[in-house]
């Protein structure tokens, strides 16, 4: 399935084919799309490259090749099997409410969540608690033993406080973000992995903020 947006830039993709020989450039595809980074534009190449519709040439700069085309995007949602993750603000059903999707968290290395104020996720209002939620795509392997997988999506509440054992967005250092459960004993923060393969982070409290809470988390098949 594809959202509005990956329509959009898939057509446009294929249009400076026929007509220049070249796709567009990322600045020009975030000008088109009226995107503010060049974050969200990766992300709606890379999803399109996973479902298949276009393939990054390795080794040249501004290489996609556009290998099929729905023929538009309510075929798309009529044909594909799979439950949509992002849909886009003006397409989400009364039955869903909207969260802001940050980006990128690591379940492996730390590394600094991206904010794009262009995206959403469409979630049912029962995974919601009260406050602020908003939602991050997960990187790496780190946490599989709590069934969280590369490439999901974690629902994550606001929060700067939690209890032993859970799974927090955690702010290292002040730039480097990862989700681990946090665990507070004796005067030191643990920031424990769910991969064996793994060691578990032990730090001074002054290093370690809270940023949210799992609350949720939804996945691709």
């Amino acid at each position: 399935m594809l959202t509005k947006r990956q329509y959009d830039l898939l057509m446009l993709i294929d249009e400076n084919l026929k007509t220049l020989g070249i796709p567009p450039s990322f600045d020009e595809m975030k000008e088109a799309l009226g995107l503010k980074s060049k974050s969200g534009v990766h992300r709606l190449i890379s999803s399109l490259e996973e479902r298949g519709f276009i393939r990054r040439l390795p080794h040249k700069a501004r290489a996609i090749d556009v290998i099929r085309i729905p023929d538009n995007i309510e075929d798309t949602r009529a044909s594909s099997k799979e439950m949509p993750i992002m849909t886009p603000v003006n397409h989400i059903d009364n039955a869903f409410d909207k969260i802001p999707l940050y980006g990128k968290i690591a379940a492996g290395t730390p590394i600094e969540a991206l904010r794009d104020d262009n995206e959403f996720v469409a979630v049912p209002p029962s995974m919601l608690g009260l406050g602020e939620h908003y939602a991050l795509q997960v990187e790496g392997d780190s946490m599989i033993e709590a069934g969280i997988l590369d490439g999901d999506t974690v629902i994550i509440q606001k929060t700067n406080t939690s209890e032993n054992g859970a799974i927090v967005v955690a702010l290292v250092d002040g730039f480097e973000v990862t989700l681990k459960k946090l665990f507070c004993r004796k005067g030191r923060v643990e920031l424990e992995p769910a991969n064996h393969n793994y060691e578990t982070r032990v730090l001074t409290p002054d290093r370690v903020s809270v940023q949210g809470r799992l609350v949720g988390l939804m996945r691709n098949y």
